[in-house]
């Protein structure tokens, strides 16, 4: 998976994303919207032939990048 920060603020981050399968960003983002703080999570397929994917998250309070990180992590222990 390659992830590329489009953009980033305190409340929010935009990610461009390659070579992920969408299923598994599906799960991350239903892991964040699990979380009070977390007001927007949203992941679109670009384009349906290069595979590529946009996943934005807004938060009303902390970091977006460190609870993108808390439901990656979160996800994972779906699967172990």
């Amino acid at each position: 998976m390659d992830v590329q920060l489009k953009k980033s603020s305190s409340k929010e981050v935009l990610l461009d994303i390659r070579k992920s399968d969408i299923s598994t960003l599906y799960i991350v983002q239903h892991e964040l919207l699990k979380d009070p703080t977390v007001e927007f999570a949203g992941v679109v397929l670009k384009h349906p032939l290069t595979k590529e994917y946009a996943m934005r998250v807004n938060t009303s309070k902390g970091n977006p990048m460190k609870e993108i990180e808390k439901a990656t992590k979160s996800s994972l222990g779906i699967f172990s």
